[in-house]
């Protein structure tokens, strides 16, 4: 039963107690009853638990569904302060008897004082709650800056507050899952102007001082919006018939996008974090319960970078042409209806379960790289086409084809495979794409066949000129895909996840980082330019050791001046995707951006959560078109 958060208000009157049902009268004179804030206490827990109480209050959250199964009550006329005896809200958990209140009711509750994980509550039975016919004064929301400190918070636990400051969405991801989001308040003190919660090892060495600092104050600024529920989304099919709270096909709740509170909320202590929970439980985007308002982007296109040449990096999370239907074996993620969406096993596919749900992905990609307005683009997960028996540049074909159907002209070309490929590959590879109106490619594609990338993606080089100009405009990228973070060899390596921020394969990757060094080295005599790109999804944040080892080479990270970041990971913001260039070429550097389109987005639009939800998400537009957001860079080549 849903229940209007502008009730609490009001203050309580027989007639609209009425519209409730099971009315009684006070059955406990005053001085029979407790105050809240005696139960509450200053403590981190009750002095009271175990023993039984009555107290009377003002209902202020109720959720007869969703899961929590209680309500909030806050004595009456509270809330200008904080009482020097303690919070003077608390939790009532009582199944039988939250349908029975609306927000806004005077209630008299008799119950047992319990501690539930951390959370100070009255369990109560339907028969030991009371709607009251006598008035009450209305609770005020208390209006506070939230301290960091949980002896702190403990003071208002459970009461009605208005959250003060300013608070900026920092991640989104279990939107999907569990209807909740975690904001950031104000910005970082240690970096200025940061707005989200920056991955520590973006900015400061790994273990360093300074990165130990930053992710402290990360933990200090965060705090969770919760939707008044604790369903998993993904779980039973009834909860899937649940709109997913606060999203819609057209309002998003993006990453770095401005929060607003335009209601009040209770503060609730649930699952080890400290929440803001609606007075109602929220489903969809429109629910009258939403006590917060989100900035809306129209990123509809990157922002310009200037110069005659523009050069991009985008991952195409895993794009096979090859679907699981095609293959024997697969396992698959499904629908709420049970039918496949995604590879989740079984074979060497990793993309679509079928061409169904291939043209949903194709769509989305295809959206964003048509308007990317890059004229050469690094492509990351895009399926090596050999590996099943065809032709290497199967896949890339048919996105290039796919490209130019959308585009209604043929503008795009792939960079065709070398002669010589590495005789054991991975199913997934690296690739180039470019608008044939801008450059020309110089030479063959080479791809650098080296025991240092045996356990991830061999990097691809290829050699432009821009159409119209000379050798002065001529310029190498290449393509590049590190090897991953995840799965820790746990075996005390020096690729073991050494817990400073730098994750597991760290001494992997900065060897692919020396190797790479070396092989553009050798390309700029073979293919007549000192001017290189090194582009691609590295799985190095900026200051992390791999990164590092390409600055002291002497490339420039170019996509380091960028507002944002290419990626989102356990609510952290950073980039593992970069462009990095020579000096010769840094110095022709015009602008760069970083797309917030993917990473920045809920993961509820991806094609693989098609029809996961009975709120349908999708769009065949450009938005979580992939996991990283793509990276682009200007350039200035005369002559």
């Amino acid at each position: 039963m849903k229940k209007c958060a502008t009730a609490a208000f009001a203050t309580v009157t027989l007639a609209a107690a009425m519209a409730v049902g099971a009315i009684a009268p006070a059955t406990a004179a005053v001085d029979e009853t407790t105050s809240i804030e005696t139960i509450q206490g200053t403590g981190a827990a009750s002095g009271m638990v175990g023993e039984q109480v009555t107290v009377r209050a003002v209902v202020t959250g109720a959720y007869a569904e969703g899961g929590i199964r209680g309500f909030y009550v806050q004595s009456a006329g509270s809330g200008s302060e904080v009482s020097a005896e303690g919070s003077s809200g608390i939790f009532v958990y009582s199944p039988g008897g939250v349908a029975e209140v609306a927000v806004g009711d005077h209630v008299e509750v008799s119950g047992t004082v319990g501690e539930y994980f951390g959370l100070t509550q009255i369990s109560a039975s339907a028969s030991g709650v009371t709607v009251l016919t006598e008035p009450a004064d209305a609770v005020k929301p208390l209006a506070i800056d939230i301290p960091s400190a949980d002896s702190e918070r403990e003071r208002f636990e459970s009461m009605l507050i208005d959250p003060q400051g300013e608070w900026t969405v920092a991640d989104n991801y279990s939107l999907n899952q569990f209807g909740e989001m975690t904001l950031a308040e104000g910005t970082s003190e240690i970096l200025p102007g940061e707005r989200t919660l920056r991955q520590a090892t973006d900015a400061f060495a790994p273990g360093s001082a300074q990165a130990l600092a930053l992710e402290a104050e990360n933990k200090r600024r965060a705090l969770v919006l919760d939707d008044g529920a604790t369903l998993n989304f993904l779980g039973s099919s009834s909860n899937k018939s649940v709109p997913l709270p606060y999203l819609s096909a057209g309002h998003h709740v993006s990453v770095g996008a401005q929060a607003t509170f335009t209601g009040p909320v209770i503060m609730d202590y649930r699952y080890d974090l400290w929440r803001m929970q609606p007075q109602g439980q929220v489903t969809g985007a429109e629910d009258v319960d939403i006590p917060a308002s989100f900035a809306q982007t129209t990123a509809e296109g990157p922002a310009e970078v200037g110069g005659n040449v523009s050069v991009g990096s985008f991952n195409v999370l895993n794009y096979f042409t090859t679907t699981g239907t095609q293959l024997t074996g697969c396992t698959y993620y499904t629908d709420r209806a049970g039918q496949p969406v995604t590879v989740r096993g079984g074979c060497d596919a990793r993309g679509a379960a079928n061409e169904e749900n291939l043209q949903r992905q194709q769509a989305k990609i295809v959206s964003a790289l048509n308007k990317f307005d890059a004229d050469v683009v690094v492509l990351e997960e895009i399926e090596n086409s050999a590996h099943f028996g065809l032709d290497r540049d199967h896949a890339l074909g048919t996105l290039v084809d796919a490209l130019n159907q959308a585009a209604g002209a043929p503008q795009w070309k792939y960079v065709p495979s070398p002669v010589a490929v590495p005789a054991d590959e991975d199913v997934i590879r690296t690739a180039m794409i470019y608008k044939n109106d801008a450059v020309k490619p110089i030479d063959e594609s080479v791809i650098l066949d080296d025991a240092a990338f045996d356990n991830a993606r061999e990097p691809l080089a290829q050699a432009f000129q821009r159409v119209g100009g000379n050798a002065e405009t001529r310029f190498l990228v290449v393509a590049n895909h590190f090897k991953s973070k995840g799965s820790d060899p746990k075996d005390g390596s020096a690729n073991a996840d050494k817990g400073d921020g730098a994750g597991a394969w760290n001494a992997a990757r900065v060897e692919q980082a020396n190797a790479l060094v070396e092989f553009a080295e050798g390309l700029k005599k073979a293919r007549n330019t000192d001017k290189v790109l090194l582009a691609g999804d590295f799985n190095a944040y900026s200051a992390e050791e791999p990164i590092q080892v390409l600055a002291q080479a002497g490339y420039v990270d170019l996509g380091a001046a960028a507002d944002t970041r290419s990626y989102l990971f356990g609510g952290r913001t950073g980039s593992l995707d970069h462009i990095l260039g020579s000096s010769e070429v840094a110095q022709q550097a015009t602008g760069q951006t970083i797309w917030n389109i993917n990473a920045t987005e809920s993961v509820a639009y991806e094609y693989s959560r098609y029809n996961y939800n009975v709120a349908q998400l999708f769009s065949p537009d450009q938005f979580r078109s992939s996991d990283h957001d793509p990276v682009l860079v200007g350039l200035q080549l005369d002559k």
